[in-house]
């Protein structure tokens, strides 16, 4: 029969029973028990008892409890009775034979201890764990209330969404309505321009003109002696030709007839030099000639851009120069307009309820009118920049013109 090692030198035939096993171990340990203790008790001297606490290992590990080691303990004292004379307090082998069972019991000891321990956290920790169940119990009540509850939420909510979907989408429709009148209205004020400065063109300043003539024959049929009246009439005559250039400025400022008759370039270079003179400020003016071939609509919206720039520069800029720029980008036509004057806040200025907005939401109407764009840049110590950019192809309108 084949033989394996067993703890310590204790051997188990593996053919017996399990039970056999263990009966076997424990004759074994308790014959290695009987020798320790022979040898402890011949032995002069107190021993440290690490032979004790290794038996008691073997005793822990073999599934052995204090009772089974006591049994073994007692039947190697009996044993061990008449050699060693236990039964005579005088000489000691009692004592020393107590050691060494106290010794053996060390690691059962601390293993039952250890046992205990685990025992009475296992307790608290079933006690906590019910108290918890409980607790957990009752937030799954408060749970299924408050998913309840969160559903009902999110049903109102999900109608406010849809109503507020709804209500998006109406005042989207309003705000294209909104934009298209906005529209409607300036290309409206832009005809009604044209009227009025038709108008004073080919009446008033015609009618001042007749007076003026009127005027200068009369002074020149008076006699020498009627110099009181060849005066009053020459004072006349003068605030004749004022009336004619107020009325002509008015005329160029509604709708100048130059930006029908020769272009946009010659309207903005006879603008300039009009604001140029009555506010005391240089405006310099590079254009590029091809933006002539651009619609008539165009041309107007960049007129009254510039028109409407340099208006703000001289009521509230305090600038001293303006550069005004037209030139060609790509697919496009784009003209700056920057001052050296005081900055303002662009966004402040925007929002509703300033008077100073409407002419800046009218000139991004505008731009956007014919699918251009429009921004606005203003800066402490760097002024202000008004850059518009409409849509140009040179080459379409070029065949359009034709």
């Amino acid at each position: 029969m084949r033989r394996r090692p067993l703890l310590d030198g204790l051997i188990l035939d593996e053919g017996l029973s399990e039970l056999a096993h263990m009966k076997l171990a424990r004759k074994k340990l308790s014959a290695r028990y009987l020798a320790a203790l022979r040898t402890h008790l011949g032995q002069s001297g107190q021993s440290d008892g690490v032979i004790a606490r290794r038996l008691g290992e073997i005793a822990l590990a073999k599934g052995m409890i204090m009772r089974d080691v006591a049994l073994m303990h007692q039947h190697a004292v009996a044993t061990l009775t008449l050699p060693h004379h236990l039964a005579t307090p005088s000489n000691g082998s009692v004592k020393r034979a107590a050691h060494f069972f106290f010794q053996a019991i060390i690691p059962l000891e601390a293993a039952q201890r250890a046992t205990l321990e685990v025992n009475w956290n296992l307790k608290h920790i079933n006690e906590a764990l019910r108290l918890r169940n409980g607790v957990l119990a009752r937030g799954n009540h408060h749970l299924e209330d408050e998913v309840t509850r969160r559903k009902t939420a999110e049903a109102v909510v999900q109608q406010g969404k849809t109503e507020y979907q709804k209500l998006l989408a109406e005042s989207q429709v309003m705000q294209k309505k909104l934009r298209l009148l906005t529209r409607q209205i300036i290309s409206a004020q832009e005809e009604e321009r044209k009227e009025i400065s038709r108008e004073l063109h080919d009446e008033v300043v015609q009618t001042l003109v007749g007076i003026n003539v009127e005027l200068s024959a009369l002074g020149k049929g008076a006699s020498v002696g009627l110099k009181v009246l060849k005066d009053k009439i020459a004072r006349t005559q003068r605030l004749v030709e004022n009336s004619v250039n107020a009325v002509h400025r008015f005329a160029r400022e509604l709708r100048p007839a130059v930006l029908d008759d020769l272009g946009l370039i010659p309207a903005l270079h006879a603008y300039s030099k009009n604001l140029s003179e009555r506010k005391k400020i240089n405006i310099q003016m590079t254009a590029f000639g091809g933006v002539e071939a651009m619609g008539g609509a165009k041309r107007t919206v960049l007129f009254r851009v510039a028109q409407e720039a340099l208006t703000n520069v001289a009521r509230h800029a305090n600038a001293t120069q303006v550069k005004m720029s037209i030139k060609e980008i790509s697919g496009a036509i784009r003209m700056e307009i920057s001052d050296n004057g005081r900055s303002f806040q662009v966004g402040k200025t925007m929002l509703a309820g300033n008077n100073k907005r409407l002419g800046l939401i009218g000139m991004k109407e505008r731009v956007e009118m014919v699918g251009g764009s429009l921004a606005i840049n203003s800066a402490p110590g760097r002024g202000t920049t008004v850059c518009a950019e409409i849509p140009f192809s040179q080459v379409k309108n070029a065949k359009a013109k034709i």
